[in-house]
């Protein structure tokens, strides 16, 4: 689990790459790269406030990933307040 204070979708990954996605820190967050069809998933789950599951790795790295989680939650906690 990373903490953040901001995450980056970046939707210029080419398939042609060998990875699904690639996830990497950048300064105090998160960058994610992710091809064009990714991209158009992620934002129609947003639209629809879906939770997405995105999985970072070599195609062919078998049961080793990553996986970066977009949930909404029902709670809102107070933080960040101010």
């Amino acid at each position: 689990v990373t903490g953040a204070s901001f995450v980056v979708f970046n939707g210029a990954l080419k398939t042609s790459s060998g990875f699904l996605a690639k996830s990497s820190i950048v300064e105090d967050g998160l960058m994610v790269q992710i091809t064009r069809e990714t991209m158009e998933s992620l934002r129609q789950a947003l639209r629809d406030k879906k939770d997405f599951k995105i999985t970072c790795g070599k195609m062919d790295a078998g049961d080793v990933k990553e996986y970066v989680d977009i949930c909404w939650v029902e709670n809102e906690e107070k933080t960040n307040t101010g």
